[in-house]
């Protein structure tokens, strides 16, 4: 018999601790230790290793190198960094029923049209559920395998029969390894199953999908190792309002990171919005006091926005900053900018929203926001035609921004004629645009009068 012994390991930080302690004492998290068995002679975290150094220019690259495979979503696409690269471990996480499933369940729809092999493992539900919500979607496949199956064991051996190009395990905190004495979507289990996904996708070159579940604060549950193991961090999310998802990444090992996606939830299944801009200023009241059309840059794409902002009266009591879609703490500091050119706003209630279910935390957000919480404060509406974008500083300073010219040239596609930006933007505004440039928030107010 292995020895075992017991260990308790924190989910936050990865601490280790001998004994069950309310609160861990490297990071301080209560209630964040979970037993973890251990057996001597386990398997070790990472991929196979060579037994000897290689020098760098001796290692062979010869063959097919980074194989990427075109899932036909063109939005999935993009996010991921221009297809799927064979062999890649991907998690992606998000609230129930925000259509994570979906999202992937319509990617094996389109690989299996190409003739591909692909599996789709479900953990959560029987194989006549996913049949059914596969024929409300129009999802069909000759090469489309489903398995309802929670030990990876028996899991690993359906992969090694079929050979798929793609897998996709729904979800990992409900599969288990049976050497590992805990229960499923414990710390150990989490990074056991992991672990052994990462080794089948690199000893077989099958991508593999992880489907992972969220906490409250909106983190992907369990350990997190679990991030550092896989090749790319997908987050798919929505507002619970409206029926736009969006999809961003946070890590890509293979591509850029901070690249979004959107889709549209409508009966069929998930829509791709290719113009997402249009998407979400189709339904902004122009002529409104207290708004302001953005321009953000999101991974490698422009995205106008608009930002929403309502000023309550003076009241004696302390006054609210409410904050959707925007960072709470900037809105805080560009009151405190505004009440420094002479907009007096600390007695009064402020509400501050990114329309459409967009999150903007971009900096160059900052002008937009002053830009709306002005026109709200003296009732007066900012020109229909007008984008406004810019970082704000401290002493009320408007700051140059990244790639002022892909932000312009998406609203002069939009039908923007007038642009509200730093100075150092004057000189990338492309024809049929009027590009005022401003130094500080003083300036920026005047112009937008």
């Amino acid at each position: 018999m292995a020895r075992t012994k017991i260990v308790y390991v924190c989910r936050e930080c990865q601490a280790r601790s001998p004994r069950m302690d309310g609160k861990c004492l490297r990071c301080g998290a209560w209630n964040s230790l979970e037993e973890q068995v251990e057996e001597a002679g386990r398997t070790k975290i990472g991929v196979e290793s060579a037994s000897r150094a290689i020098a760098l220019n001796a290692i062979d690259t010869s063959g097919e190198g980074e194989v990427r495979v075109r899932t036909g979503l063109e939005e999935l696409d993009r996010v991921l960094g221009g297809g799927l690269v064979a062999g890649s471990l991907v998690l992606i996480g998000g609230d129930p029923g925000v259509g994570k499933s979906t999202l992937l369940l319509m990617a094996m729809d389109r690989f299996a049209n190409k003739g591909l092999p692909v599996l789709y493992v479900t953990g959560e539900e029987s194989t006549r559920q996913v049949r059914l919500r596969a024929g409300r979607l129009g999802v069909s496949g000759d090469t489309l395998f489903v398995l309802a199956q929670t030990d990876f064991a028996l899991i690993e051996e359906q992969a090694k029969e079929l050979n798929p190009r793609v897998m996709v395990i729904d979800s990992v905190q409900t599969v288990h390894v049976p050497q590992v004495d805990s229960i499923p979507g414990s710390v150990s289990q989490i990074r056991e199953v992991a672990h052994r996904a990462m080794v089948l996708a690199k000893k077989t070159s099958t991508a593999v999908f992880l489907v992972g579940h969220v906490t409250k604060s909106g983190e992907i549950a369990g350990p997190k190792v679990l991030e550092h193991l896989v090749d790319t961090v997908l987050y798919f999310e929505g507002d619970g309002r409206s029926s736009l998802r969006i999809l961003r990444s946070v890590k890509n090992r293979f591509g850029a990171a901070g690249e979004l996606g959107i889709f549209d939830m409508v009966e069929e299944g998930l829509v791709e919005v290719p113009d997402a801009s249009a998407r979400l200023l189709e339904e902004r009241v122009a002529e409104a006091a207290g708004t302001a059309v953005v321009a953000s840059i999101e991974g490698s794409r422009p995205l106008l926005a608009e930002i929403q902002a309502l000023v309550g009266r003076p009241s004696p009591s302390i006054a609210g900053r409410t904050c959707v879609g925007v960072d709470r703490s900037r809105v805080l500091m560009l009151a405190a900018v505004l009440e420094k050119v002479g907009l007096t706003v600390f007695d009064r209630d402020i509400f501050v929203n990114a329309a459409g279910g967009v999150r903007l935390f971009e900096p160059a957000s900052d002008l937009g926001i002053i830009a709306a919480i002005a026109s709200s404060l003296e009732d007066r509406p900012i020109r229909p035609d007008t984008l406004v974008f810019g970082e704000v500083g401290l002493v009320g300073e408007v700051r140059a921004v990244s790639q002022p010219g892909l932000r312009l040239r998406e609203a002069a596609r939009h039908g923007f004629r007038r642009a509200v930006c730093p100075a150092a933007s004057v000189k990338d505004a492309p024809p049929g645009i009027e590009v005022v440039g401003v130094r500080t928030v003083r300036e920026a107010l005047q112009a937008l009068r």
